[in-house]
């Protein structure tokens, strides 16, 4: 599979052929399709590239939760109030399930969010934009989690086995998350002229942030080739944005609003939409803090964990208590 060089920017990755012991062995169970279990050898490289994406993935889910949280107590009806409820609900489940994958390397759940909360580890930057109306919702939902099942399904067929069963379940429910959102706006669509002003809104603020989301284009993406190589990554960063813009053009068009892009048009040759450039400077400014919400999600996050405080103490004094009464019995 990798039998030659692969260079990807300013990454250089051996192919398989020029590997040895070990690393050669443990390149070629994942050639054959073979997953990765924790108690098996690998190399420190994948074991943190793992715990870096991992965990990262972790982060969104958990902060991804604050966009719409906001909109909980002002829904519109009991329905979408239960409705969104319930996917904020799944986000949380989400972030259990890829700390719960990420300790199986070793790393400690209560490390892993210390690092969030010093500002050391990194989640999606889509979570840095505001939700300023109800439509926010429904385009977080269609765009936000669409593009998110895009990214993810992938990651079912990944090499590191407890990722890839975490994100079986973790994608089944994005996709009601996805339909969610899109009824939404549908709703929204064949509402009143301003309701669909508000949808028109919403799609042209969340547009260009949900295409960032899959990363930087593969000349800059320096990790690219190596996480390709061992099974982490199985389609680029450009590949899974064309397949975004490709699925949601025509959904778009349903609903009667326009995509925000004067440059996006059909390429009959190339069988996909031709779409304009992407501000990456704006991605990359968010990614360094500097997003207009950025400050007010970790704070809200550092302040949602200090005052849960009292629980987790409860709860370890419940399981010493445990501990030592199982200890006297025995």
């Amino acid at each position: 599979m990798y039998a030659q060089l692969v260079e990807t920017g300013a990454q250089r990755v051996r192919g398989t052929d020029e590997l040895e012991g070990q690393e050669r062995v443990f390149q070629e169970r994942i050639d054959a399709g073979v997953k990765i279990e924790p108690k098996d050898w690998m190399p420190e490289g994948y074991r943190k590239t793992l715990v870096r994406q991992i965990s990262q993935h972790a982060h969104s889910e958990i902060v991804g939760q604050l966009p719409e949280g906001n909109w909980i107590t002002r829904a519109p009806t009991l329905k979408r109030k239960a409705i969104l409820l319930a996917k904020v609900q799944d986000e949380a489940g989400h972030g259990l399930y890829l700390y719960s994958a990420a300790e199986t390397l070793g790393v400690s759940r209560d490390a892993l969010i210390a690092q969030l909360h010093a500002g050391k580890a990194k989640y999606s930057s889509i979570f840095n934009y505001p939700t300023l109306t109800w439509a926010d919702i429904g385009a977080i939902g269609w765009l936000v989690d669409g593009s998110a099942i895009i990214n993810q399904i992938p990651l079912c067929r990944c090499s590191y086995g407890p990722y890839a069963r975490a994100m079986v379940r973790v994608c089944k429910e994005e996709s009601f998350h996805q339909r969610q959102g899109y009824d939404l706006l549908l709703a929204l669509c064949n509402g009143t002229p301003e309701q669909k002003a508000m949808a028109q809104d919403a799609l042209n603020r969340w547009w260009w942030p949900a295409l960032m989301m899959f990363g930087p284009s593969d000349a800059d993406s320096v990790n690219s080739a190596q996480s390709t190589q061992w099974g982490i990554k199985l389609f680029s960063n450009d590949a899974l944005r064309q397949k975004m813009v490709d699925q949601t053009v025509p959904q778009a068009e349903y609903l009667g609003l326009t995509i925000p892009d004067p440059d996006l048009k059909w390429n009959e040759e190339r069988g996909h939409y031709d779409f304009g450039a992407i501000d990456w400077d704006e991605f990359f400014n968010v990614i360094k803090g500097n997003g207009p919400c950025n400050r007010e999600r970790l704070a809200t996050r550092v302040q949602a964990y200090e005052d849960g405080e009292w629980f987790r103490e409860g709860l370890n004094a419940h399981a010493d208590k445990q501990a030592a009464r199982g200890a006297a019995a025995a």
